[in-house]
C-alpha cells in the first residue's frame, strides 16, 4: 500500500522570514547595548558587594578537584553567574546537545552585545557508573552538572580575566578569614578535615592525598581554600566523593561487588539523608543516593528541611 500523504514543505519565504526575526531582535538587543554601555567600574563594585555578603557566598565562587594528586582550583559557576548579572549587555546560555551511550555533551554560548563577541563550549560528561548507564534521573542530575560548567567555561571566556581575578581573590580572602596566627589555622584545619570525615567517611590520608600533601601539619590556609572549594565541587557534582578519594575507590570500581557491602554502602546514604539538616547537603550525595534508588526519601528529607526553614 502507498503512503499518500504529502510531505511537509517549509516555503523558504517562511524560513527566510523567521532568519530575518532573529536578526531583528539581536539588533535591538545590540543597539540597547550601544546605547545603555556598561559601567566597569559599576560592574565590580556590585559584585564584589554579592560575593562578600556572607562567607556562605564567598564559599560558592570558588571550586576545587582532585587531579594526579593535586588540587586544582579556580572559579565556580557561581561566581559566573554573579558576574554575567552584573556584567549586562550579555546573553549566556547552556544545554543538553546530544546524550550517547556513554556521554552527555552540553553546549554553552556567550555573546557579549556591546562587542559582538561571542563563544561557543562543548563539555562532556560520563554517563557510565559501576552498574552500567545512569538511570534518566541521574542522567538529568548529570546533565545540569555539565551545562552549568559549560556555561562558567563560556561566560569567563567571554568576561575580562582582570574582573574575574579581583572577584575570585576578594572571595578567597572571605573564605579563609583571619588566619594571621596559629592557633586559627590550626582550628580552621581540625574543623576542614572533621567534615570530610565525618560527611564522607574518608581518612586523614584520604584528604591528604587530594591536596597533594604528606602531614596534616601541612595545611596551610591556601589548602583550607582548596577543600572548601573541593566542598563546592562535590555539591555541584563536578565530582563525586568516589572519585575524590582513594579509600572509596574500591566500592565504586569493584564490579562484583557481594549483596552485603552493597546494603553498607546503601545504608551510609539512608544514615546521611535522615541526618542532613541542609539541601546543600542532601545536594552533596544526591548523585549517589539516586543510583541506590534513594529518590523518594531524598525528596521527603528536603520537604521536611524546606518546611523547617519556612520556605
Amino acid at each position: 500500500m502507498e503512503n499518500n500523504e504529502e510531505p511537509i514543505i517549509i516555503e523558504n519565504s517562511a524560513i527566510e522570514t523567521i532568519e530575518a526575526t532573529q536578526r531583528a531582535e539581536y539588533d535591538i538587543q545590540i543597539a540597547t547595548a550601544k546605547k545603555y554601555p556598561r559601567d566597569l567600574i559599576k560592574v565590580k563594585n556590585n559584585a564584589l558587594a554579592i560575593i562578600t555578603m556572607d562567607k556562605q557566598i564567598a564559599e560558592s565562587c570558588r571550586y576545587a578537584l582532585p587531579r594526579d594528586g593535586k588540587s586544582i582550583s579556580g572559579p565556580s559557576v557561581h561566581l559566573a553567574r554573579i558576574l554575567s548579572q552584573q556584567y549586562g549587555n550579555l546573553r549566556a546560555d547552556s544545554r543538553v546537545k546530544q546524550i550517547t551511550n556513554n556521554q552527555i555533551i552540553s553546549e554553552a554560548i556567550c555573546f557579549d552585545l556591546e562587542t559582538n563577541y561571542a563563544v561557543k563550549v562543548e563539555v562532556r560528561k560520563s554517563i557510565v557508573g559501576k552498574r552500567g548507564r545512569y538511570s534518566d534521573d541521574m542522567i538529568v542530575v548529570t546533565g545540569n552538572a555539565a551545562n552549568a560548567i559549560a556555561f562558567r567555561n563560556a561566560v569567563f571566556s567571554v568576561i575580562p580575566k582582570g574582573l574575574t581575578d579581583i572577584c575570585y581573590k576578594k572571595s578567597m580572602e572571605m573564605i579563609t578569614g583571619d588566619l594571621s596566627d596559629e592557633t586559627k589555622l590550626i582550628q580552621a584545619r581540625a574543623k576542614s578535615i572533621k567534615y570530610f570525615i565525618d560527611t564522607y567517611a574518608c581518612t586523614e590520608n584520604d584528604i591528604l592525598s587530594v591536596l597533594g600533601l604528606k602531614a596534616i601539619t601541612q595545611i596551610k590556609s591556601e589548602h583550607i581554600a582548596d577543600l572548601r572549594g573541593l566542598m563546592q565541587s562535590l555539591i555541584d557534582g563536578d565530582t563525586t566523593p568516589e572519585q575524590t578519594f582513594k579509600s572509596l575507590k574500591p566500592v565504586l570500581e569493584t564490579k562484583n561487588i557481594d549483596k552485603i557491602n552493597d546494603d553498607k554502602e546503601k545504608n551510609r546514604f539512608i544514615e546521611f539523608i535522615n541526618n542532613a539538616q541542609t539541601l546543600d547537603e542532601l545536594g552533596m550525595i544526591e548523585q549517589q543516593a539516586i543510583e541506590y534508588g534513594l529518590t523518594e526519601m531524598i525528596e521527603d528529607r528536603k520537604k521536611l528541611i524546606s518546611s523547617k526553614n519556612g520556605k
